[in-house]
C-alpha cells in the first residue's frame, strides 16, 4: 500500500519558495499587517518610537504590536511562548520580517503601553463602525471576573489579620511555658519557633498598618490591586472584573474596563461611554440585577435621556400577614403625591424628606389605619401601615415599565453581551490575568483579548480580502484629507501674509508686492 510522501529534506532546491509564497491570499496574518500598518502609532502614544541616538536601536512598535495581536488570536499570551514561536511560526517570520525580540522586550512592550493599547481597541470599534457592524439600537453591558496573580493565601483583611495573630499569640504562650521547663538543645529548638512566630506577628502587622493608612479593606500581596470578590454564590477568588459593553447587531464590544469591584456602580460610566462611541442616546441599555442601582438608574434616564432595562435584583417584601398587602399593592400618585392602599384609604405625606442608610425618603401615612378593619391583614404595625417613597423612586418605576412592556428586549441581554465572555474564556482559555501588580498591567492584558476577539469577529463578519481592500481605501481616504487640510493651511497662511503687506506697505510699493504674491 502507498502513501503520501513529504520531500526529501537534502534535496536541493534550485528555485526556492520565498517566505511571501508561503502565506496564502487571504491568510489572517495578511490583515493584521495592514490593520496594524494602517496605524498611527505616535498619535496613539506607543513607547520608544524613535531609534537611539547610541547603542543598538529599538524594534519597532508596530512589530511588536503585531506579535501580540497575532499571539492572542492564536491563545498565545506569554512572552517567552511568543519569543519562540519568532523563531519557528512561518507566519510571524512573515508578519515581523524575521525579527525575535527577547522575551524581556515582549513584556515591557505590553506593560508600559496600557493606555496606547486600550486607543488600539478603539480603532477596532471604528472599523466595525465604518463597515455597519454596529447597530446603536440595543446594547447590553455586563462584568466577568478573571483571576489575578495572587492567591487566597495572599490576600489579607483585618479579620483575617486578627485570626492570624490571635493563633500567633497563642502559640507564643504555649513556646513561652514550654520553655520555663526546657533546657541544652531543646531550648534553643523552642527560641527558633519563638523567633519564627515574631517575624510572621510582625508581618502581619505591617500589612494591618497598611490597611490603615491606604483605607483599603484588602490586600494582596503578590498583585496589590486585585480583590477577593464573589463568582457565584458564596464562591470567591482573587480576582479583578472585567465590564464590557456590546453591541446587539454581531455582538461586537464597543467598551471595556478592568476594576476591582463588583457590578454595582459600574453602570454610569459605561453608559457614558457608550454615548460617546456609538454617537446616539437613543439606544435600549440592557443590564442584570448586579447594575440595580436607584441612583446609577435615575442620572441614565435624567442626565441622559436613556431607555433603561435593569432587571430587579430583589422582590422589595415587607414581613407581612397577609401578601395582598404588600407594597406594590399601594398605588401611587404622582399629581397628587398620594398612596392609595388595596382597601381604599388615600395616604398622604408632610412633605419632608428623612435621611436613611442610602437614600432620601418621604413617608406616607394615614390616620384611618388604626381603625381600618383588615390592619391586622396589612402590618404588624402597633398604631398604622407607613409607606416610604426614596427619592429615585420614579426612576425605578419607569425601568419596569420598560421591561414589562418589551420582555423581548431584555430577554436578548444574555446572548448579546455573555457571548463574547464565553468565546473569550471557554473556548480561549483566556480565564485569568497574565500580568500582575497594579490594575494597569492587567488591563493591557484585558486589551489585547479584547482587541483580538473583535478582530476575529470582524474577519468572520466581512472576509479577509473585503477588510484589507477597506483599510488601505480608507487610509488613503486619510491621507488626502490630510494633504488638503496642509494645502489650505499654506492657502490660509499666504492670504494673511498678503493683506498684512497690502496694509503696512506705502502706496509706492504696494503694487509691486500684489502682483509679486
Amino acid at each position: 500500500m502507498s502513501y503520501i510522501q513529504g520531500f526529501n529534506r537534502k534535496q536541493a532546491v534550485l528555485i526556492p519558495e520565498t517566505i511571501e509564497q508561503l502565506i496564502a491570499e487571504n491568510n489572517p496574518v495578511r490583515f493584521i499587517d495592514a490593520f496594524v500598518n494602517s496605524q498611527d502609532v505616535v498619535a496613539l502614544g506607543f513607547k520608544d518610537i524613535r531609534f537611539n541616538k547610541n547603542g543598538r536601536p529599538p524594534f519597532h512598535p508596530k512589530d511588536l504590536l503585531k506579535l501580540y495581536i497575532y499571539g492572542y488570536l492564536n491563545k498565545i499570551r506569554s512572552s517567552r511562548a511568543l519569543e519562540k514561536e519568532c523563531i519557528r511560526n512561518v507566519e510571524l517570520m512573515w508578519l515581523i520580517k524575521g525579527l525575535v525580540p527577547d522575551h524581556n522586550t515582549i513584556s515591557n512592550f505590553r506593560r508600559d503601553n496600557p493606555k496606547s493599547i486600550k486607543k488600539v481597541f478603539r480603532a477596532t470599534v471604528n472599523i466595525a463602525k465604518n463597515l455597519d457592524l454596529i447597530g446603536g439600537v440595543l446594547l447590553a453591558g455586563d462584568g466577568t471576573k478573571l483571576r489575578a496573580q495572587n492567591s487566597k493565601k495572599n490576600n489579607y483583611n483585618q479579620k483575617k489579620i486578627d485570626r492570624h495573630i490571635a493563633y500567633i499569640e497563642t502559640k507564643l504562650a504555649q513556646y513561652c511555658n514550654a520553655l520555663e521547663t526546657a533546657d541544652g538543645d531543646k531550648k534553643k529548638v523552642i527560641e527558633t519557633k519563638i523567633a519564627k512566630q515574631n517575624k510572621h506577628k510582625k508581618q502581619y502587622q505591617a500589612i494591618e498598618k497598611q490597611l490603615k493608612q491606604t483605607g483599603e479593606k484588602q490586600f494582596s500581596s503578590s498583585d496589590p490591586e486585585a480583590r477577593q470578590l464573589v463568582i457565584r454564590g458564596v464562591v470567591t477568588e482573587v480576582c479583578y472584573n472585567v465590564q464590557s459593553t456590546v453591541d446587539h447587531k454581531h455582538k461586537i464590544p464597543i467598551d471595556y474596563d478592568l476594576t476591582n469591584n463588583n457590578d454595582k456602580h459600574a453602570m454610569t460610566s459605561m453608559v457614558e461611554n457608550a454615548i460617546e462611541i456609538v454617537g446616539n442616546n437613543t439606544f435600549d441599555a440592557v443590564f442584570d440585577k448586579g447594575y440595580y442601582t436607584a441612583e446609577q438608574i435615575h442620572k441614565s434616564q435624567k442626565t441622559w435621556k436613556l431607555t433603561t432595562h435593569v432587571l430587579c435584583s430583589i422582590t422589595l417584601l415587607l414581613m407581612l400577614p397577609d401578601k395582598a398587602y404588600k407594597l406594590v399593592k399601594f398605588i401611587y400618585n404622582k399629581a397628587q403625591d398620594t398612596y392609595c392602599c388595596p382597601a381604599g384609604e388615600t395616604l398622604k405625606t408632610n412633605g419632608n424628606w428623612y435621611n436613611k442608610r442610602v437614600y432620601r425618603v418621604k413617608q406616607y401615612k394615614t390616620k384611618n389605619c388604626k381603625l381600618c378593619p383588615v390592619k391586622n391583614d396589612c402590618t404588624k404595625a402597633k398604631y398604622q401601615r407607613i409607606i416610604e417613597r426614596h427619592e429615585f423612586a420614579e426612576a425605578l418605576d419607569i425601568n419596569k415599565n420598560n421591561i414589562s412592556k418589551n420582555p423581548e428586549i431584555y430577554a436578548q441581554r444574555q446572548a448579546i453581551v455573555e457571548h463574547p465572555f464565553g468565546t473569550m474564556k471557554r473556548q480561549w482559555g483566556f480565564d485569568h490575568i497574565m500580568t500582575k501588580k497594579t490594575k494597569e498591567r492587567a488591563s493591557a492584558d484585558v486589551g489585547f483579548i479584547f482587541i483580538a476577539y473583535n478582530l476575529k469577529r470582524i474577519m468572520n463578519s466581512i472576509g479577509i480580502d473585503r477588510l484589507i481592500k477597506h483599510i488601505i481605501l480608507f487610509w488613503l481616504e486619510i491621507g488626502i484629507k490630510k494633504r488638503l487640510n496642509k494645502l489650505l493651511k499654506s492657502f490660509e497662511h499666504l492670504k494673511k501674509l498678503t493683506v498684512y503687506f497690502i496694509e503696512n506697505a506705502s502706496p509706492k510699493s504696494t503694487t509691486k508686492q500684489i502682483a509679486y504674491f
